[in-house]
């Protein structure tokens, strides 16, 4: 008799992360710039109470606005490449091995950046995802009149200069800025 939850030689619940990553590639709502791509393994096992996710950054690339969450804790392990990690406005080089962990509740704003000429890939652990959790995004305030999981009272951190993006999205967007001031837009 065939089991039903087996997948060739191997029971479903054995996946490699190429199997689960989504083909689409995922920008916010309002803006183009594309993110990385996931494969949300804690979901395709069925675990309800861990997020788990293969996240593979390819060159000028980030994972997300700078944001920070009010009740979820992250935890993210470099496997490949060299990212730089935004911790409210400053950057910090990484390399494979590294850990970054977010408390949460604490106001510290991140995202992972890969401002190489390689791909980036990282392990993203944290709790699964819940419906009171806000979110607070310092470099992008115009989010709170679209998002309805708004974190108004996030503690304030002081923020440093940096603006977040990686440097080609900040070269293309300027140009895309330009374009449309020459053409009167």
């Amino acid at each position: 008799m065939t089991d039903p939850t087996r997948d060739g030689d191997r029971p479903s619940h054995i996946r490699h992360w190429t199997e689960v990553e989504k083909p689409q590639e995922k920008h916010y709502r309002g803006d183009d710039e594309l993110m990385g791509f996931g494969a949300a393994l804690a979901r395709q096992f069925g675990l309800t109470r861990l997020g788990i996710h293969h996240h593979r950054l390819p060159p000028g690339r980030r994972t997300s606005f700078p944001h920070a969450e009010e009740l979820e804790e992250e935890f993210i392990y470099v496997i490949e490449g060299n990212p730089e990690v935004w911790l409210d406005g400053e950057v910090y080089p990484l390399k494979p091995g590294d850990s970054v962990g977010f408390p949460a509740g604490t106001g510290i704003a991140h995202t992972f950046i890969n401002n190489t000429d390689a791909e980036v890939r990282l392990l993203v652990i944290g709790e699964a995802n819940k419906d009171e959790n806000r979110l607070f995004y310092p470099k992008n305030l115009d989010l709170k009149a679209i998002r309805s999981d708004w974190w108004d009272d996030a503690p304030r951190r002081p923020l440093g200069d940096h603006d977040g993006m990686p440097d080609q999205v900040r070269v293309w967007k300027a140009g895309q800025k330009a374009a449309k001031e020459t053409t009167g837009e």
